[in-house]
């Protein structure tokens, strides 16, 4: 794309060569004369002033430390994500409609699906227009796909749940599987029926491998503009919030509710039944135990040691309980001297 109808599609402010002809984003430490990068930290206007980039978005007061074409933003990061959408080269999902697909009669497709190798859609299903299912997608009886949604090789959609508008899914993950529900008799394990849905939003991206069990009783429930990333588990009837972002590994038990605009960092587990307040930011491999009222920034767990500063540290954890009444003892010394004194 030129540089002016790039600038011209992100509302910037172009300054400079606007014929320059852009093929690819770029970092700036690697960018080429043809390719376009960004600078949102000030701390590394050094590197923009050796850049050998074609363009670079960034901030008005950055300008003076280019010496390449520039458009300007007041986020820059938001502009070259903009950007990296324009000239994306990544592949279709699928082309057509393969062969190979079984599609129920009785299923309800839109205009311009395409419908990838071996993809089985079965009865009562319904799909929007402009969707792309890769091979070996499942979509369940009575499924529904929204409109522009993309569901990448090996995703399997339950009966009955839901997918809204203009979301991605990635391979392998499983929407709508039972949920871990059990009563136990005497030692024997009984099942209970999932009999709920789950329900994702519009504009919502999942990452790859990620699991979102239906509901036991009710539904199951992602809102709008959700990204959650690779690997989480979703257990029943969990409730996630317009806006929040979830990163790699985590775990949330059954019925937990999280808020809008929550950032959750990777390897985080949040125990059953708790909720997570509108803007809240768990950081990674926290272990969420309580409901938590107040947003802000909340953290669990002990930063990496050398192992034999861990072994020192796990030794004297074991006499936390010892050391505590010791410490209570002395604190209730102290404070009989203390009154003794002032006599």
């Amino acid at each position: 794309m030129l540089l002016k109808d790039i600038a011209e599609k992100l509302g910037a402010k172009l300054i400079g060569n606007g014929e320059i002809e852009i093929t690819h984003v770029a970092n700036l430490k690697t960018a080429k004369e043809k390719e376009i990068s960004f600078l949102s930290d000030p701390k590394y206007r050094a590197v923009l002033s050796e850049s050998h980039a074609g363009a670079v978005i960034l901030k008005e007061e950055d300008v003076p430390h280019a010496k390449c074409a520039v458009l300007v933003m007041k986020d820059p990061y938001v502009g070259f994500a903009k950007v990296a959408q324009l000239l994306d080269t990544t592949p279709a999902i699928a082309k057509g409609v393969d062969s190979s697909a079984v599609i129920s009669p009785e299923a309800t497709i839109g205009k311009n699906v395409s419908i990838g190798p071996n993809v089985n859609i079965q009865a009562g299903a319904v799909i929007g227009d402009n969707v792309q299912l890769g091979a070996n997608v499942v979509i369940g009886p009575k499924a529904k796909v929204g409109n522009n949604t993309k569901l990448y090789p090996n995703v399997s959609l339950y009966h009955d749940c839901v997918i809204g508008d203009n979301c991605l899914v990635q391979s392998g993950t499983v929407i709508g599987g039972d949920g871990f529900g059990y009563a136990n008799e005497r030692g024997e394990w009984i099942k209970i029926p999932q009999t709920g849905r789950v329900v994702i939003g519009n504009r919502v991206e999942i990452g790859a491998c990620t699991c979102i069990d239906r509901g036991a009783i009710d539904d199951t429930v992602i809102e709008d503009n959700v990204i959650i990333d690779n690997l989480c588990q979703i257990a029943h009837n969990v409730h996630i919030g317009y806006g929040t972002a979830v990163a790699g590994g985590t775990t949330f038990a059954g019925s937990v509710t999280i808020g809008k605009y929550c950032i959750i960092g990777g390897t985080s587990v949040f125990n059953g039944h708790i909720s997570i307040c509108d803007g809240v930011t768990i950081s990674g491999m926290c272990m969420v135990m309580r409901s938590i009222d107040k947003p802000g920034i909340y953290s669990s767990g002990i930063p990496a040691q050398t192992n034999k500063e861990w072994r020192i540290t796990a030794a004297r954890t074991l006499h936390i309980n010892e050391m505590y009444h010791r410490l209570s003892a002395l604190e209730e010394q102290v404070e009989s001297l203390t009154k003794q004194l002032k006599q």
